[in-house]
């Protein structure tokens, strides 16, 4: 049996191209009744189960984090803060090959940044009596969600973390959901957030360890939009997370900065009859591996290949430990889709928008001036996808769910903002002064008019 679907074009179209909104996300019975007896009241969707959580830990603090921490992730506990100590225990006690891992990665991610912020920066440009200009200053605090549980991804702590460091942020908090015997028992305090993922926060912070919080959920995010006695306010959000999570980021936008509304990963390869069926098969286990919604998806005109390919999916997956996930994955969201040529290909890719784009063809480098939308490209059969997960350098926080059209991979111009200059003499307020009066008049804005008017 054919574990991977073998589609035309109108077929993927109607299918596996085509688009889900956040909010039509079906949420099982079961969950629902869960947010129910959480929140104590009636819930008819699960945005509606996430606002009444916001709702409380804005009006509870650390006790409703206490409460949905035991109501909905089944853990009681006593200090929502990690202690430092803790922090730095958990490193100690990591494998030595593991802890060498996170720092080159961070070292590479660090490298790459540096050198975008060496491209952007103040400026003031002079012209007769005027100056104009900018300033470019950091967020002061940002929050990371880090999944725990089965989800442990301190890979994308660093891709988080680092650049807002290279930014210049002043501080950088995290917060994981407890999740289970992951750490040190105390008396009074236990530490449920992975060791590797503590072990993250600490080569993430550089100098010393980041702030960690254990909580998480959407109470977790409304702790860090509106701050509790124990999690501080933060300025900007941003992290992989759950759909709870997801839709609380989404309504706490606004009191805070949200750097995207994470949905299930994605990846498309164009592929010719040049490239490797059993690269381009792992590629897509690999992706398909992630989640039972995450989406594999191969373009390309070549029916050999495609029947290739999807025999080496089948070969190869039997070889994997995640073997539901991935069968789960590739029964959903997943296919190979066979185009008239690779120009069809690319404007199927750029309609689509993937987080992911891989170009598997002979002559890779000559597609790239013709992306218009994605997250990353990734050139050439060595430049896989997994790689730029942990090591290459780039952010892998990037743009799902089409929104690629409009938004970026997390980079260090996220963790800045721009205050504009205006330096304004007495030549070119006689020059723009009647242009500006002319203009707030059509607007109905005398105010406005006389404070210039009174000027000249």
């Amino acid at each position: 049996m054919t574990t991977i679907r073998i589609l035309d074009v109108p077929t993927a179209r109607d299918t596996v191209l085509r688009r889900h909104l956040l909010d039509d996300t079906v949420v099982p019975a079961a969950a629902l009744e869960k947010l129910a007896h959480a929140t104590r009241r009636p819930v008819a969707s699960a945005a509606e189960g996430v606002a009444h959580i916001i709702a409380d830990v804005r009006a509870h603090g650390d006790e409703a984090l206490r409460h949905y921490s035991a109501a909905l992730d089944g853990h009681e506990i006593g200090s929502i803060a990690v202690p430092p100590e803790e922090i730095e225990a958990a490193y100690a006690r990591l494998d030595p090959s593991l802890r060498e891992a996170l720092h080159r990665s961070a070292d590479r991610i660090q490298s790459f940044h540096q050198r975008q912020l060496a491209q952007s920066g103040d400026w003031l440009d002079e012209e007769g009596d005027s100056r104009l200009g900018q300033l470019i200053r950091p967020l002061e605090r940002v929050g990371i969600y880090a999944p725990g549980g089965r989800a442990l991804y301190p890979s994308s702590l660093l891709m988080a973390a680092v650049p807002a460091r290279v930014a210049g942020v002043k501080e950088i908090v995290v917060i994981s959901p407890p999740s289970g015997d992951c750490g040190e028992e105390e008396t009074e305090k236990r530490v449920m957030v992975a060791d590797v993922t503590l072990a993250a926060a600490q080569v993430a912070g550089g100098a010393q360890p980041l702030r960690v919080f254990q909580v998480g959920g959407a109470q977790g995010i409304a702790a860090l939009a509106y701050g509790t006695e124990s999690v501080p306010r933060v300025d900007k959000i941003l992290g992989p997370g759950g759909l709870f999570v997801v839709l609380a980021m989404k309504q706490v936008f606004g009191a805070v900065g949200i750097a995207g509304l994470p949905g299930p990963t994605e990846t498309l390869l164009i592929a010719d009859n040049s490239a490797a069926p059993a690269l381009v098969a792992a590629d897509l286990l690999a992706q398909a591996e992630h989640d039972v919604l995450a989406s594999a998806l191969l373009l390309t005109p070549s029916r050999a290949l495609a029947d290739q390919v999807a025999a080496e999916v089948e070969t190869q997956l039997a070889a994997l430990p995640r073997q539901p996930i991935v069968e789960g994955s590739l029964a959903r969201g997943s296919a190979i889709v066979l185009t008239a040529d690779l120009d069809e290909a690319l404007a199927l890719a750029n309609d689509y928008a993937p987080e992911h784009l891989c170009l598997l063809v002979e002559d890779p480098w000559a597609l790239v001036p013709k992306v218009e939308h994605a997250g990353g490209v990734f050139v050439g059969e060595t430049a896989c996808e997994a790689l730029g997960d942990y090591i290459v350098g780039p952010s892998h926080i990037m743009p799902t769910n089409r929104t690629a059209r409009f938004s970026s991979p997390v980079n260090v111009r996220d963790f800045q903002k721009i205050i504009s200059l205006f330096g304004v003499g007495p030549n070119t307020l006689r020059e723009t002064g009647p242009t500006a009066i002319r203009l707030a008049e059509a607007e109905g804005l005398q105010g406005h008019a006389a404070a210039i008017r009174k000027r000249l």
